[in-house]
């Protein structure tokens, strides 16, 4: 049976109406694993309701946050889930109401397939990340790993023992946040940079995405990387 997990109120359609936004989905028995989730909005000044079922519908703490993405003033709806898998990967979607219906404008499946990076270990204990969209190119020093890590990986005179390819994660974190305070949000994206295995972790990478009209795209790309025990 269906319940209600999320609610939040505001205003999603534009008409100047505080409008119900909630979630429901059928909850596994004796787990908080959730499946069906579906997003639910209801119109309060035409009592007209919108179910949405979401593409990726089953996970752990789902959660609704309410902000304007677009700069239209409206209050667009952010859908984050937790997959609960080894990686820490979520699923995310966007949707806004358009022309009378609610039209998705961000979804993570879509956001992992492009984005293209590549991530290499080099000689002389650190990392190259790269990134094509934007076109971005990073170093992450590896000494903070400790020496067991390196002397696993690494010859005495500092060379690579043997090529490492590590790889960057699907969407682990989206969070909104309002840089310029200008009441328009951007969305912020954290991918794992992992080195041999997924909880072998490098750093973060860390996209600002604004909307430009049209789709989400990388306003801004940084690399965040984990400091040493002094």
């Amino acid at each position: 049976m269906k319940k209600v997990v999320q609610v939040k109120y505001g205003n999603v359609t534009g008409d100047g109406v505080t409008d119900v936004v909630y979630l429901t989905a059928v909850q596994t028995p004796g787990s908080p694993f959730l499946q069906q989730i579906t997003l639910v909005i209801q119109c309060r000044r035409t009592s007209q309701s919108f179910r949405i079922p979401l593409q990726e519908n089953a996970g752990y703490h789902p959660t609704i946050f309410l902000g304007d993405f677009t700069g239209d003033r409206v209050k667009d709806i952010l859908i984050v889930i937790n997959t609960g898998g080894s990686g820490g990967a979520i699923y995310a979607y966007v949707f806004s109401f358009r022309n009378g219906r609610f039209n998705q404008i961000f979804e993570a499946n879509a956001f992992n397939e492009k984005g293209e990076y590549d991530v290499r270990y080099q000689d002389h204990y650190k990392a190259e990340v790269t990134s094509k969209q934007p076109d971005k190119r990073y170093i992450v020093d590896l000494t903070t790993k400790g020496k067991d890590y390196l002397n696993e990986i690494y010859n005495p005179d500092g060379t690579l023992k043997k090529p490492i390819q590590g790889w960057v994660s699907p969407l682990s974190g989206l969070y909104p946040v309002d840089f310029e305070r200008d009441g328009v949000y951007e969305l912020v994206a954290y991918q794992n940079i992992a080195g041999r295995y997924s909880a072998d972790r490098l750093g973060y990478m860390e996209n600002v995405m604004k909307w430009n009209g049209h789709t989400f795209e990388s306003d801004r790309q940084y690399v965040s990387i984990f400091g040493k025990e002094r």
